[in-house]
């Protein structure tokens, strides 16, 4: 392969990076997929975001809620408490929550965009609200086949994202998944629009073996805590991959721990995507996987531009796998 460091210049990803942490987010934050929130699950979404305890779970006509994660009575954790007919019922004492202001207790803004669940934390962003979050353009979901994965690292959002704006590192660092990567046009030191502001490559995805795709996206970040890439020529035009970085509670030595929260949105104008969009169930669990292995490399790479900007003296430590959340179910409810 050709080296790539002298194209990836570092004050190209530091510019891109800075440019992304001003653009507004409206204090919204991604709780995990849509599907951790299904209608009629029995158990609800846990999360400490920022260092705020939030509970999500679906009320009786569906709606998303979400709100602090301690129960307003003595304070017991509701992600552990059962959801039952749209009400959230402490396992304490049995308070019940049905997503109405309650004894203290006061909902936080909620917004379901179809494939990710969203909430709102003004105390933590500090920002001018917005009255829903900043969401990328995406194909139809009734023509897509969608996937959420979800990692943690032990690092902080802006880790994650500048892991993202830097696209030169594609094939070197995974090779298993991309081979032929050039970065078309970089946005340089200047500013501009979204579009101006991205980043164009082409490169080629490994299908199986020497079966590969050969595509055109852009990377752009539309908001602090998010960067986007968008399939624009080639195989699956149309088709996004969103990379959310949501802020967790440190971890037990003190360390930011921060969820990577991507979904993968697939599209295709092939005649034989309607059997893929068919056999969606199946297909999910191997696009989580392959996320998945992904981001086993890119949070290595995250928390090691963590140590290296913050300078903590840290032992080295034998390579983890991260942690996976699929969006069928399992989540990290009530960690703190």
């Amino acid at each position: 392969m050709r080296p790539t460091w002298r194209e990836a210049r570092p004050g190209v990803i530091a510019g891109a990076l800075a440019r992304a942490r001003e653009r507004p987010s409206g204090n919204w934050y991604v709780l995990g997929a849509s599907r951790e929130v299904a209608e009629g699950r029995r158990q609800p979404l846990g999360r400490t975001i920022g260092g705020v305890e939030v509970v999500a779970w679906r009320d009786a006509s569906g709606r998303l809620v979400a709100g602090p994660g301690a129960c307003p009575h003595l304070g017991a954790p509701l992600a552990r408490s059962p959801v039952r007919c749209g009400t959230l019922v402490c396992r304490w004492h049995g308070l019940a929550l049905d997503g109405n202001p309650f004894a203290g207790w006061q909902p936080f803004p909620a917004y379901d965009d179809g494939v990710l669940a969203w909430v709102r934390l003004d105390a933590v962003g500090g920002e001018v609200p917005l009255e829903r979050p900043v969401v990328p353009v995406r194909p139809d979901r009734d023509s897509a086949v969608d996937a959420v994965c979800t990692t943690v690292g032990r690092c902080e959002p802006e880790d994650v994202v500048a892991n993202r704006l830097d696209p030169w590192h594609g094939a070197w660092f995974h090779p298993y998944s991309f081979v032929d990567l050039h970065v078309v046009r970089d946005p340089g030191a200047g500013g501009g629009s979204a579009t101006e502001d991205g980043f164009v490559v082409a490169v080629s995805f490994k299908v199986a073996g020497r079966v590969v795709v050969p595509v055109e996206a852009v990377f752009t970040a539309p908001e602090p805590r998010t960067v986007v890439m968008h399939i624009t020529k080639g195989d699956g035009v149309g088709s996004v991959v969103e990379t959310h970085a949501t802020p967790l509670a440190p971890d037990d030595s003190g360390r930011p721990r921060t969820a990577v929260i991507e979904a993968v949105v697939a599209a295709s104008g092939r005649p034989g995507f309607a059997l893929a969009r068919a056999a969606a169930p199946v297909l999910r669990p191997l696009m989580r996987a392959a996320a998945g292995r992904l981001w086993r490399d890119d949070l290595a790479y995250a928390e090691r531009r963590w140590e290296l900007r913050t300078a903590a003296p840290h032992p080295p430590r034998a390579p983890r796998r991260p942690q996976v959340s699929e969006d069928s179910g399992a989540t990290e409810a009530g960690t703190a």
